[in-house]
């Protein structure tokens, strides 16, 4: 598989782990393309997302390029066996009620990590919603990192990582440029693509 990861970026070193990943691409006919950016530390913003299947190939595509990648959870799932498992995937508890909030906490996490991928879902959900969520773009504005955009594409079956891209002060500008980066034609169902136009579902 021809992508370029810098040393910079976490590794899982899991031989078995990379197995795993390749035959399930394999298998489901997917590849991946771009390279990875010289930076440790950046959010993963990964879309369109409109199909269980996305997370499927998303944790395919971690473990075949062995890549650690983290992942924000509500801090009342982890508990016992799943929230070990959930942990050991790479989920990070996170409480909603804190004074900081979110974004707050994100930002300490990345603060405290010489390392770190956190990968983020936009659109929050994987059917249709108007907007896309915000959170994404807070959280690297404050922790002062580079959002790196990852495209499921149908069409061709590839996943694809786009360019560093840092994030702007006009936050509501910011998201309708991130948007601009996933043609919904790559979603495996466009018309639940989040953030279009009502009409564009008809």
């Amino acid at each position: 598989m021809n992508i370029n990861i810098p040393p910079c970026i976490p590794r899982t070193n899991s031989r078995v782990g990379r197995l795993i990943g390749d035959l399930a691409l394999k298998c489901m006919g997917w590849k991946v393309s771009g390279s990875f950016p010289e930076h440790a530390k950046f959010v993963a913003a990964v879309a369109p997302h409109t199909s269980n299947w996305d997370f499927i190939i998303g944790i395919a595509v971690k473990l075949s390029l062995g890549v650690k990648i983290r992942f924000l959870g509500k801090h009342t799932i982890f508990i016992g066996p799943v929230g070990w498992l959930l942990k050991h995937w790479g989920g990070i508890p996170v409480d909603r009620r804190s004074a900081h909030g979110v974004v707050g906490e994100a930002k300490a996490i990345f603060d405290n990590n010489e390392q770190l991928i956190l990968g983020l879902a936009p659109e929050g959900t994987r059917k249709y919603s108007p907007e896309w969520k915000s959170g994404f773009l807070y959280i690297a504005k404050e922790a002062n990192v580079p959002v790196v955009p990852m495209a499921l594409d149908y069409r061709t079956k590839t996943f694809v990582v786009l360019p560093a891209e840092p994030v702007g002060d006009n936050i509501e500008d910011e998201l309708q440029r991130f948007k601009a980066l996933f043609p919904i034609e790559m979603a495996k169902y466009p018309k639940q693509v989040s953030g279009q136009q009502t009409d564009s579902k008809n």
